[in-house]
């Protein structure tokens, strides 16, 4: 991380490291700089609010396409990520386009598979996110067939079964992420700032926070004192 923002500062590029919800390192960073330590830090899953985001299985769909426009990934691995990632999306359309209907022998094996009566139609890719069902046994049964690699049809097994979990987690951060990325100068002087209070004030002066979102995440800094700081960077930009 150091190495990639020397080089960006050398080229005259603003400085980069992941947010929270790209990346364990994003949340190792965040916290030394907004709650700094004591003692040695230790990277915990659990320190991760995003941590659902943050599978090992999809590291390269999060950061291969950002390590590219950093300049860290190659054209030839970048070609590769990009094949994979449309073939995700491509099957996905293909299973989301493929129907299980009641009355017909798709629907009597879906009966027998989920011991449940098929009575209305089903998306096959809906049907993804049923625990007694995958997608090796869907081939294996005639529901469709197997037209993509293991990686790729593993992964949509995965967006599919904890698609609930994933999409409140991807709200979330669209929710928190509006003023996340809001940038407080280097040079900020909190003292022009008369709202706040004398605590609040040193606490932001210690810290150097870059965004709003790492002055949240002091402890100490309140809701309402984040609302003036907001507030005060909207009205002086």
């Amino acid at each position: 991380l150091a190495g990639i923002n020397a080089a960006l500062q050398v080229h005259g590029k603003e400085p980069w490291y992941p947010r929270r919800s790209e990346a364990y390192i994003g949340v190792m960073v965040d916290d030394l700089l907004t709650r700094g330590t004591t003692e040695p830090y230790r990277m915990f899953t659990s320190r991760a609010e995003y941590r659902l985001l943050l599978r090992e299985d999809n590291a390269d769909l999060r950061l291969t396409e950002i390590g590219y426009r950093l300049g860290c990934v190659d054209e030839n691995r970048f070609k590769i990520f990009s094949a994979k990632r449309n073939a995700i999306e491509n099957e996905k359309s293909r299973l989301r386009d493929i129907w299980i209907r009641p009355n017909t022998p798709a629907g009597e094996v879906f009966s027998a598979l989920t011991q449940q009566q098929c009575e209305r139609e089903y998306r096959v890719l809906e049907l993804l996110r049923r625990p007694e069902l995958n997608y090796m046994k869907m081939v294996e049964h005639g529901f469709i067939t197997a037209d993509v690699i293991p990686e790729v049809f593993e992964q949509i097994e995965i967006q599919m079964k904890y698609h609930g979990y994933i999409e409140r987690q991807l709200l979330e951060i669209e929710r928190y992420g509006r003023n996340e990325e809001t940038k407080i100068p280097p040079d900020f002087d909190y003292d022009l700032i008369k709202n706040l209070s004398n605590e609040v004030r040193q606490k932001l002066k210690k810290q150097h926070p870059v965004t709003i979102g790492q002055a949240s995440r002091i402890s100490g800094v309140t809701p309402a004192a984040i609302s003036v700081l907001l507030v005060y960077l909207k009205k002086n930009r």
